[in-house]
């Protein structure tokens, strides 16, 4: 499974890649507005910035709704870097846009995705990257991970190449829930990959060890 890290926060995206584990990114206009960054050649700056600290995926997301403003936006996107993947969301218009970018070899995310049905047209039209948001799935008493199962179905029984990205994590349960059932991509906040870390059995038997290396050292002594 790959991680990505779902932030426009610079400092957050150079502790994630240190930690050696870290896949890529993914960004969007509210994450960016939450950073303090607006205009656009600011936000096509910071999206330069965090190519240059991550050697994977970056999805940057259009913010028209409309084929031609999104095919526009797309390619000034996809021509900043090659890690650039373009997010469009699930419309009619974006379904449109994603066959564009595809045929031009131009990789997509293709986002707000609730539905199995939603995948297999985005699927159908060719983007790289599917993202079902199963937290917010998971807000409205509906099951997030029921649906990555369902569409892990479908792509497999047609052996579709786009991947499943997991979006909306958020906590360590989702993630390994998402790994359990098959989906290609995690996406969430550093709090949930670091928590992977975390066992108390862990923290107890360092400190044993830590203490007995301790008096070994002193008897020694």
């Amino acid at each position: 499974m790959k991680f990505f890290i779902d932030t426009a926060n610079l400092d957050q995206i150079r502790e994630a890649a240190a930690l050696g584990v870290l896949d890529g990114v993914t960004t969007n206009p509210s994450l960016m507005a939450k950073e303090g960054i607006s205009g656009k050649e600011a936000v096509l700056n910071h999206y330069r910035a965090i190519c240059e600290i991550v050697d994977g995926d970056v999805s940057a997301e259009v913010i028209a709704t409309d084929f031609e403003g999104m095919v526009r936006e797309g390619e000034v996107l996809a021509a900043l870097h090659k890690n650039i993947v373009v997010k469009v969301p699930i419309i009619e218009d974006g379904l449109k846009a994603l066959r564009h970018f595809s045929d031009r070899g131009i990789r997509t995310n293709c986002t707000l995705i609730f539905s199995a049905g939603q995948a297999l047209l985005a699927a159908k039209a060719g983007a790289t990257y599917v993202s079902p948001f199963i937290g917010r799935l998971d807000d409205i008493s509906t099951d997030g991970l029921a649906l990555i199962e369902q569409i892990r179905v479908i792509y497999d029984n047609y052996d579709f190449e786009t991947e499943i990205l997991a979006a909306s994590v958020r906590h360590t349960m989702h993630i390994l829930h998402c790994a359990e059932i098959g989906a290609d991509v995690m996406t969430g906040p550093l709090s949930a990959i670091k928590g992977l870390l975390k066992h108390p059995l862990t923290d107890s038997g360092l400190a044993t060890f830590l203490a007995d290396h301790k008096k070994a050292a002193q008897a020694v002594a």
